[in-house]
């Protein structure tokens, strides 16, 4: 069985995603295979595995930085949020509908087996599982029950590293107070704490470290300096989310939706020179853009009335009658039809107009479409003509049924893994939709996209193509160097090995 070593957070978004990432390829670094483990993620942004199951998107950076495949058995639990007091529950892969917290909460202890199942059956194939916990092991209304922290600590006995957000302030108090509040087993099990996100002179931290090490008995294994590294991220609290694009040539505003999923279908973009990418949600943040794009989410309906009495929608038709090219994605093709309906509950029930923009007609059903595709965009008009037959690839995560109008165009055709081709999407007037997240990945394809916006202006954009996967890999690289650098690796080795 494989050994295990755990990086649980002082609080959510302190680093454990990225630090366990860079354990992932350190570790393979050194000669050993590796795979990531989260017993339950709460997140929108997911991903589909090669075997049509559904997975957290954090998971999947850190099997790439590990070198293999991502699969279901390294997020066994995922949940999607739905509402403020709800989520899709997703267990190994595979939708089992809507719970709310309560409910939730109530049949949590039936997932133990699953969550050790799915465990054991990685830890018999590699020499070592990172495992990451969720938010804070302290959150002590929560404990009971828990499958993610230290319950899931002691369950595969695991050593923890704690880690501790400095940048947001208050980090002393917070790796203390988390060590305090946990009971005597589990504060045995921290081997360790790791300061994260440090700007500055370490040194001055000297005399911090060295009482902190005094009052909780606990050594600190290194601090890791703030570091701004290309790489897929998880959630909400992405800092991408924050970006005004900045100063560019050509400007492309995706709308932040309240329940926006899977941003990282326009991380492609926001690498192209001279392309700036930003996250609007009030009408005057769209104005000037040169391309919008509706966004996934995981509650089209509701998001659907969001737009309409935030003002966006209304911005986003005067745009688009003023000539600039409006794509949906997923959830965000949904809204740019002519209505949207939910008869069966799937997403709460209900019926809405759309907006118009596409002549189609979307349905949704219980079961979930979760598969990847790849395929080729069709003869497009418009704007975006100079993509038509650029192949395409990527993955669909859907629970409506969509029919386009008798004589409305497809955008792409799809060949799904062991089914027949079909055509997806719609374009009509300016306006593109699609279920297939990733649509902008394939290699050439935003940047041809963002050469087609910069004609409209009758400016020109450099041909400055890059290889996907090279630049994936290099980025990994230096957050493994960074890591590697600031932590000290022989005491995690010994963590690792029981023997401190």
């Amino acid at each position: 069985m494989a050994k295990c070593i755990m990086v649980q957070g002082t609080c959510s978004n302190a680093g454990k995603s990225l630090l366990c990432a860079a354990l992932c390829r350190i570790f393979r670094q050194d000669g050993y295979s590796v795979a990531p483990f989260k017993a339950q993620n709460m997140a929108l942004n997911s991903f589909i595995t090669a075997d049509g199951r559904e997975m957290g998107r954090a998971q999947v950076v850190q099997a790439e930085a590990a070198g293999i495949a991502p699969d279901a058995r390294m997020n066994p639990v995922l949940l999607k949020p739905t509402s403020d007091v709800g989520s899709q529950v997703i267990v190994m892969g595979e939708a089992r509908g809507n719970r709310t917290a309560r409910e939730y909460w109530g049949d949590k202890r039936a997932l133990i087996p699953v969550v050790k199942e799915a465990y054991d059956s990685l830890a018999a194939e590699y020499d070592i599982i990172v495992i990451e916990g969720a938010g804070s092991p302290a959150e002590i209304n929560l404990k009971q029950d828990d499958i993610v922290n230290m319950g899931l600590a002691k369950l595969v006995d695991a050593p923890v590293l704690l880690v501790g957000d400095i940048d947001r302030g208050g980090v002393f108090a917070s790796l203390y107070g988390t060590v305090k509040l946990l009971e005597e087993d589990e504060q045995a099990r921290i081997r360790g704490l790791i300061i994260n996100k440090f700007r500055g002179d370490v040194e001055i931290l000297r005399p911090g470290l060295a009482q902190l090490e005094e009052l909780t008995g606990k050594p600190v294994v290194g601090v890791v300096p703030y570091g701004k590294f290309d790489i897929d991220d998880e959630d909400s609290l992405s800092e991408r989310l924050d970006s005004t694009g900045g100063v560019s040539q050509i400007r492309i505003a995706v709308v932040r939706l309240p329940r926006l999923s899977n941003f990282t279908d326009f991380s492609a973009l926001s690498r192209v020179p001279g392309v700036g990418v930003s996250y609007a949600d009030k009408p005057a943040q769209l104005e000037g853009a040169d391309l919008i794009i509706l966004p996934g989410t995981k509650s089209t309906l509701g998001d659907l009335k969001w737009l309409r009495e935030s003002g966006m929608e209304a911005q986003i038709l005067k745009q688009h009658a003023a000539g600039t090219p409006v794509f949906g994605v997923c959830g965000g093709y949904q809204i740019m039809g002519q209505s949207v309906s939910d008869p069966e509950g799937a997403e709460g029930g209900g019926s809405l107009r759309g907006m118009g923009l596409l002549p189609i007609d979307t349905v949704f059903r219980p079961k979930k479409t979760t598969v990847q595709s790849e395929g080729a965009l069709g003869e497009l008009s418009g704007v975006l003509a100079p993509l038509s037959g650029m192949p395409v690839t990527g993955y669909e995560i859907h629970m409506g049924e969509t029919t386009r109008a008798a004589d409305a165009k497809p955008l792409v055709q799809l060949s799904r893994a062991g089914q027949t081709p079909i055509e997806d999407g719609c374009q009509a007037k300016n306006a593109y939709g699609t279920y297939l997240h990733g649509v902008f990945d394939a290699p050439g394809v935003a940047l041809a996209l963002a050469q087609a916006l910069a004609a409209r202006k009758g400016i020109t954009l450099a041909d400055t193509a890059y290889d996907t996967a090279q630049y994936k890999e290099e980025q990994y690289d230096r957050l493994a160097d960074t890591v590697r650098q600031a932590l000290d690796m022989d005491m995690v080795y010994r963590i690792l090995e029981g023997k401190e």
